[in-house]
């Protein structure tokens, strides 16, 4: 039985790159600045300890590769790579003082690739970048996939067990996402398109009568707006500040879409620090629901760790999540997590559906200290599954 994997990324030293050799200047010449070298830009010089923000960010452009691991049981093991380019303009701002008063990261531009493959025949490539223009004034997210996916759909299951439907989802996914800072604030009015070209099949063909043509929809695209206000004080891992997003996309045939349906998202990220810096408590609320002809395999879910993406899906979704973080170290730290999702619309009202809890425990190391980055580890056990899950940066999007 499958259900949609969840792919893994972890940070690690594999780079290439030669310290260009420094000779003695002639008698009378002016001496000449020497460059790091390997050794300097992959260690802080505070501390002494590895660190990649020399690498990534004090020279024209940091490159890091990022193997990529893949461990569900829904499309089996599998790995690839992902690189991503680290680059910050001539002159850009790398901080900025917000309305209140408080210094705020103005994160670097990233721009990505990947490959991946797993064992029961799902890949996927593609590329995507994250840009900041103006002094962070304007922000650019995008990105282009190709992939064939090997998945489960799981029907609601409430008088019977639920059943689990197995379909191939082949083909492009786009989006593309601009927004502006409105004035001096945090606040964020965002414009955006997603589009999807996919071929359905099932593994039983006569499993597609069980959706409309509307659900089978195989071409989706919708416009979409957001409103976000971002006064955390940094996008990696956040200390302190919080985040709160509302998204609304719509799907009509006007813009290429076989459907038209209506999807919205709300979510606010809370973090809250404790006995100075020793302790960072986090919180999270995210709804989601959709209205309209949906297609099945664009229906809300519960986004948790431990709980399989797309495994409870329904047109209604809600999920609280909190997390603690103990910066045992100036370097290292532990992290205690738990939460728990719901869904419904179709087939029981909120009162009538059951809840599914997942929690877990994790370990972080602050990989580039200049970006406030973590990389690390964490372990979740929900109702049906234990997994692990390789985090670069927040564990929340």
């Amino acid at each position: 039985m499958r259900r949609p994997g969840r792919v893994l990324f972890v940070a690690c030293g594999l780079f290439c790159g030669v310290a260009m050799a420094q000779s003695q200047p002639p008698s009378g010449a002016q001496p000449v600045e020497k460059k790091p070298g390997m050794r300097a830009l992959l260690h802080d010089p505070q501390d002494g300890k590895f660190d990649m923000s020399r690498w990534l960010l004090e020279r024209k452009g940091g490159f890091l590769p990022v193997p990529i691991i893949v461990s569900d049981p829904a499309v089996g093991y599998g790995g690839g790579l992902a690189a991503l380019f680290f680059h910050r303009p001539a002159g850009a701002a790398t901080t900025r003082t917000t309305a209140d008063g408080r210094q705020q990261l103005v994160p670097p531009n990233i721009f990505g690739g990947m490959a991946m493959k797993t064992e029961n025949g799902t890949y996927a490539y593609g590329g995507g970048a994250m840009l900041h223009f103006k002094d962070d004034r304007w922000r650019y997210t995008g990105g282009v996939a190709k992939a064939s996916v090997n998945l489960d759909f799981f029907t609601p299951g409430r008088f019977t067990e639920p059943l689990a439907i197995g379909y191939n989802a082949d083909g492009l996914v786009s989006f593309q996402k601009i927004a502006r800072r409105l004035g001096d604030e945090n606040l964020f009015l965002g414009l955006s398109w997603t589009y999807m070209d996919l071929d359905l099949s099932f593994d039983v063909a006569d499993d597609a009568l069980r959706f409309t043509p509307k659900e089978r929809a195989q071409t989706t695209s919708g416009l979409g707006i957001s409103l976000q206000y971002d006064q955390r004080d940094n996008s990696f891992t956040p200390n302190s500040g919080w985040l709160g997003q509302i998204d609304g996309n719509f799907y009509d045939d006007a813009i290429g879409s076989d459907t038209t349906f209506q999807s919205w998202r709300s979510h606010a990220f809370v973090y809250l620090p404790m006995g100075g810096d020793r302790f960072v408590l986090g919180a999270r609320a995210d709804v989601r629901w959709a209205n309209g002809d949906i297609p099945f395999y664009r229906l809300p879910f519960i986004d948790l760790r431990g709980v399989g993406s797309a495994r409870y899906a329904d047109t209604r979704a809600a999920t609280l999540e909190t997390e603690l973080r103990w910066n045992t170290t100036p370097r290292w730290a532990l992290i205690g997590f738990i939460g728990a999702g719901r869904t419904w619309g179709r087939h029981n009202d909120f009162g009538q559906a059951p809840s599914q809890v997942a929690k877990g425990a994790g370990v972080r190391y602050k990989i580039a200290s200049m970006l406030g980055l973590y990389t690390g580890l964490d372990y979740a056990w929900g109702p049906e599954d234990e997994t692990l899950y390789v985090q670069v940066g927040s564990a929340w999007r």
